[in-house]
């Protein structure tokens, strides 16, 4: 049995740590992984060719490197698959209550930026839910479930991005802030809520382990629709908002393509 270590540049919130874990499943011979999301590592124990597996990490565009193993790894024993459908039961529902609350309050307040965190909390439910459908089943079957995610992530995103050039180019009224702020802060504690739970499982092999930069990546999310609210409210205009809409739609569109790369293959 090998071990190997790799770097992920990229990897800095649980929804990629899965969509390693499914890239690597697509991997034969591979029998244990170990993430680190603090230091965007992951270790993998195998007995199959490591090109296969450099191969399957690049394909995911997460500025893969690989990184010397000091020490011999002992990995954690997998949770059980009750244990890992109840933590993922809880991380799909905040996640997709969050993205309903969200939704609802961008049409509300007329806010593409609140309609782009929504769809942002809907890709990472996404994630929980083809990891839940997934626990115990086959290749084929995630790599079918990986491809409806991608695809209708990215619909959407592109679909959000139609609809904020068409107001760029016709006109829109300003969005309410004050529902931006107060649904973002909601959303912040939403994610906070999850990590904290994620975190609770202390396995760094189970699917759904989450680290502190997850939740900061989420802020980082969160206080962009906060700022653009605060610019919307000084100025009346709703620039700042379409804007930061369009820079998490992309952001989205990123992941959903990640996701289509495992499922094809």
């Amino acid at each position: 049995m090998k071990v190997s270590g790799f770097r992920l540049e990229r990897m800095d919130c649980s929804a990629e740590e899965q969509l390693v874990r499914l890239a690597l499943d697509n991997v034969d011979g591979v029998d244990g992984l170990e993430f680190d999301l603090g230091e965007r590592t992951v270790v993998v124990r195998h007995d199959t060719d490591g090109e296969a597996i450099e191969a399957a990490l690049e394909a995911l565009d997460l500025r893969m490197e690989p990184m010397p193993v000091v020490e011999e790894t002992s990995l954690s024993e997998r949770l059980d698959e009750a244990t890992e459908r109840r933590v993922l039961v809880v991380a799909l529902v905040i996640n997709a209550a969050l993205f309903v609350a969200e939704f609802a309050a961008g049409v509300v307040s007329r806010s593409m930026g609140l309609l782009a965190d929504a769809l942002d909390m809907l890709a990472d439910a996404s994630v929980y839910a083809l990891s839940l459908l997934a626990v115990g089943g086959s290749t084929l079957r995630k790599k079918r479930l990986a491809a409806t995610s991608g695809y209708l992530q990215l619909g959407l995103a592109f679909f959000g991005l139609f609809e904020i050039a068409r107001r760029f180019i016709v006109g829109e009224d300003p969005p309410d802030a004050r529902t931006m702020i107060i649904v973002s802060l909601v959303a912040l504690g939403g994610n906070i809520a999850t990590m904290l739970m994620l975190r609770r499982a202390k396995s760094p092999e189970a699917h759904f382990q989450a680290s502190w930069i997850f939740t900061a990546n989420d802020m980082k999310v969160n206080g962009l629709v906060i700022l653009s609210a605060i610019i919307v409210a000084i100025t009346n205009n709703p620039a700042a908002d379409l804007i930061a809409g369009a820079a998490i739609f992309i952001i989205v569109a990123s992941g959903a393509r990640r996701i289509l790369k495992i499922a094809h293959a």
